[in-house]
């Protein structure tokens, strides 16, 4: 098959296709990792988006549908320089081609993801759209271009309900009762709590917060997600009607909902986070982790002097110095902009996160 990869500034790009002849559209970002594209494909904060791997082999131990982070894959379209046709892992069941056809999203190879990447990094995320079908034709090309441009900002989508649970459910533990709003959220979150043992209530994005407090939980978390912070509304109200009630944690989308619960604001970063490789320095240990990222969006550190009383940054990007996490011990909220939970990884920070939310649980009630 062919493919074609059009940006909002111009840039046409023709490659091979591969997965599901379609058109897509979406904002154009790059991630970083060597491993974990089953991941990275299924995780629901790329709802909207465009994937492109700046790592140039692609698939080479297959899919195996064990580190899936939802039920399908979440992408809208996905670009990278070669991928594998023959894996080899012995828990391999398919291809990455033959995991992007049945799921009905298409891709394209054999392109320079370096001068994307590049251009991304220098002029900042660009929306996009991708067309791979059996033989494209000048109108395509045309037509790729006008959806590139046309297409709405990321900020203007509500992309939460998308890939939010449409109705609660629970997981039985022996520990405290834990409600978690999900946004998108990713299974290894859920899979951390799991761990240690927590009783955990999972409810839609839109769940007013009576509906919440009627299993009477113990702490609230608040899940990642897909898109601008500022169009979860419901969430934001959530935060706001459990604060000083009861123990409030957040990981990425949730970090940033909160920071703007607290009054602070967030902004747009230039091209994002994505990768497996981002460091963070955690002020009170005095020490830098390496963590798995994947936001596009940040909260303003210059505005948390509006924000609750006794709100502070715990934790900065040292790539870039923008806000990693946040605390505020009186009203009990603690929340981080990157993936504690992460998969395949690193997971310097999985116990830091999840064991203080445990701790902070136990010493609240």
């Amino acid at each position: 098959m062919q493919a074609i990869l059009a940006l909002e500034d111009g840039t046409l790009v023709e490659g091979e296709g591969f997965g599901y002849p379609k058109v897509a559209t979406g904002e154009l970002v790059f991630a970083t990792p060597i491993t974990g594209y089953e991941e990275a494909l299924t995780d629901p904060s790329y709802k909207g988006q465009i994937l492109m791997l700046t790592y140039p082999l692609i698939g080479n131990y297959g899919v195996s549908g064990a580190r899936f982070q939802s039920d399908g894959i979440k992408v809208e379209g996905f670009v990278v320089r070669e991928i594998c046709e023959r894996p080899s892992h012995y828990k391999s069941k398919t291809t990455i081609d033959e995991f992007l056809h049945s799921e009905g999203v298409p891709g394209i190879c054999e392109v320079d993801t370096r001068m994307l990447t590049i251009k991304t990094r220098h002029y900042g995320t660009m929306k996009a759209c991708l067309i791979v079908k059996e033989e494209l034709s000048d109108a395509d090309r045309e037509k790729a271009l006008e959806l590139a441009k046309t297409q709405p900002d990321i900020s203007e989508l509500d992309l939460i309900e998308q890939v939010t649970c449409r109705k609660p459910y629970r997981i039985k533990g022996s520990g405290k009762r834990i409600a978690v709003l999900d946004m998108g959220i990713k299974h290894n979150i859920l899979k951390s709590l799991e761990r240690r043992n927590l009783d955990i209530c999972v409810f839609p994005a839109g769940t007013p917060p009576s509906e919440i407090e009627s299993v009477e939980p113990s702490a609230i978390l608040l899940s990642n997600g897909p898109g601008d912070p500022q169009r979860g509304k419901n969430a934001i109200n959530v935060v706001k009607h459990f604060l000083g009630r009861l123990p409030i944690f957040g990981i990425c989308l949730g970090h940033q909902i909160i920071a703007l619960a607290l009054g602070a604001s967030t902004y747009k970063l230039k091209f994002g986070h994505r990768g497996a490789n981002q460091p963070v320095k955690d002020f009170e240990l005095g020490k830098v982790f390496i963590t798995s990222q994947n936001h596009g969006f940040a909260a303003a550190e210059e505005s948390l002097a509006n924000a609750e009383e006794g709100t502070r940054v715990t934790q900065i990007n040292a790539n870039d110095l923008t806000v990693e996490g946040l605390e505020n011990q009186y009203l009990g909220v603690y929340c981080v902009q990157y993936h504690p939970e992460a998969s395949p990884g690193p997971w310097d920070t999985e116990r830091l996160f999840f064991d203080r939310l445990v701790r902070t649980v136990e010493a609240w009630h």
